[in-house]
């Protein structure tokens, strides 16, 4: 999730989930594009490419040329590394809070595929599995504690279960996983924002990378044991492409972007109470443990609701992009949320339909929450894989969970990014 610009304004649209209709208000076109989309979010690329009528428009984007555009064939091309680089397109704002100076996302070509192996390894098929069981054993820590409460936020308090479950699973050392959660959900808010939340990510950052840091320097000079196979480990023996040792803060910034975004699937599981209130009828399928809606409406909350809007590159030769030029220098903008929700792609896509995936291998390059394309070759998340896994672990529970939601402002911002149900989801827990 790259290349996203901060937000200045109020709301001023919201995503209608009950109709599946988007209410955008009118906005006066500006030279630079940059304003406009950072007060309508979400909704700003798709309503510049539906008063267009095409699938690509030409956007100035703080003074620099842009091309945006979306679909599977504007995927395949923004991955691959002829016609798009992302060293240089990230700006300070998200690696100052979401990935970390130095990390993966802002690397190409042989450097970009040796720090991707990491991950790889780090987040392979049985670590993944150990990830998600080790998450499900903390929302089953949590659940006792649930119930006695009067009321919880799912949003928070997923976030604490996810943070202990990642925590144990990295073979770190106890902490306040309150306090930790709320560093790493600092963290993913502070992309789409200046000001307040922008500061509270940038000190949140750089708390948990001096403490990682500190752990990698003690492993390193024997001063304290890491558990082989585990994520602090790995992360010690971490290198640069020629084998020397990769600096403990950069190696700090790498560990957090597999804690943090576990820790940020705390907006799916919000998301999903959020369809399940409004679509009740899914809920004794998902109680059941149905394999199938359980991994198809997984997919579905991930394609709904919003969470990345765009990824963005730099262009590095001059290329036809959806019948506009994007010449050496200029941005190219791939728009995630236009993509989810474009009707050539998808049948009633403002409608949440978890059938749309039962059964069904998503395309690569049309599904794309996480990027486009393959982890293994490309800059595909290979975390993706686990956040699926956790979900469809977390959502049967979430599903026998017994609860009344009370009224509540539930609503989702498209101007807000990233985008979350206002309340974070109250629930009434039975005792």
């Amino acid at each position: 999730m790259v290349a996203v610009l901060p937000q200045l304004s109020p709301i001023l649209a919201e995503l209608e989930v009950i109709s599946g209709r988007v209410r955008v208000l009118p906005s006066m076109r500006l030279p630079d594009d940059s304003i406009a989309l950072m007060t309508q979010g979400y909704a700003y690329l798709p309503n510049r490419r539906r008063a267009a009528d095409g699938d690509a428009v030409e956007l100035t984007l703080l003074g620099q040329r842009a091309v945006a555009g979306c679909g599977p064939d504007w995927t395949r091309q923004f991955y691959d590394e002829t016609y798009v680089e992302r060293s240089e397109a990230l700006p300070g704002l998200v690696k100052n809070t979401l990935v970390g100076q130095g990390a993966v996302h802002t690397l190409d070509a042989a450097d970009h595929r040796h720090r991707k192996g990491f991950f790889l390894d780090v987040l392979d098929a049985r670590a993944t599995c150990r990830l998600a069981r080790s998450v499900l054993a903390a929302w089953q820590r949590a659940e006792p504690r649930w119930r006695s409460a009067d009321e919880i936020v799912l949003f928070d308090e997923a976030a604490v279960v996810l943070l202990d479950g990642v925590w144990d699973w990295a073979g770190l050392p106890e902490t306040d996983v309150r306090d930790t959660a709320a560093d790493m959900l600092a963290m993913v808010d502070a992309f789409g924002a200046v000001g307040p939340r922008n500061w509270r990510g940038r000190l949140a950052r750089n708390r948990q990378e001096r403490r990682l840091g500190s752990l990698v320097e003690e492993v390193r000079q024997g001063r304290r044991t890491a558990t082989e196979g585990t994520l602090l480990e790995q992360a010690a023996r971490l290198t640069t492409r020629d084998g020397e040792p990769l600096d403990p803060k950069t190696v700090a910034v790498e560990m957090l972007n597999v804690i943090r975004p576990t820790v940020a699937t705390a907006w799916f599981v919000a998301y999903s109470a959020h369809a399940l209130e409004r679509n009740p009828a899914l809920r004794p399928g998902l109680a059941s443990e149905d394999p199938v809606l359980t991994t198809a409406f997984a997919h579905e909350v991930r394609r709904f609701y919003p969470f990345a809007p765009l990824l963005g590159g730099t262009a590095v030769t001059e290329a036809s992009w959806g019948g506009l030029t994007a010449r050496p220098g200029d941005l190219v903008v791939l728009d995630i949320y236009g993509q989810h929700h474009h009707p050539d792609l998808w049948e009633n896509p403002y409608r949440f339909d978890p059938h749309r995936f039962a059964g069904v291998q998503p395309d690569p390059y049309t599904f794309v929450p996480q990027g486009g394309g393959s982890p293994e070759s490309g800059h595909r998340c290979p975390g993706e894989p686990g956040v699926v896994m956790m979900l469809e672990v977390l959502l049967p529970r979430l599903a026998r969970l017994e609860y009344d939601v009370p009224a509540q402002d539930d609503r989702i911002s498209l101007s807000r990014m990233p985008a979350r149900p206002r309340s974070g989801m109250v629930l009434r827990t039975a005792a």
